[in-house]
């Protein structure tokens, strides 16, 4: 941090260390569904159901704006960040 100097560090340290803990208090009361941590499928497998039919439109401006394209497919990196 060049140009700052060690009493305005030290000022933004405590002010993040203000918002730390003012978020941690805030989560403590956050209230969890069990419903949402626990899985329905069983063995990996869903039911399978009529699909809804896509917007063409998006679809299209999709494609357009994929850089990597094979066929009906976009190609894109898988968990490199």
């Amino acid at each position: 941090m060049e140009g700052i100097s060690e009493q305005e560090r030290e000022k933004i340290r405590e002010e993040a260390k203000k918002i730390l803990e003012s978020f941690s208090k805030a989560l403590e009361n956050a209230k969890i569904s069990k419903e949402n941590k626990e899985k329905k499928e069983v063995s990996g497998f869903r039911e399978e159901k009529e699909g809804m039919q896509g917007d063409k439109d998006f679809r299209e401006r999709m494609f357009q704006n994929a850089p990597n394209k094979e066929g009906d497919f976009i190609i894109a990196e898988k968990k490199k960040w």
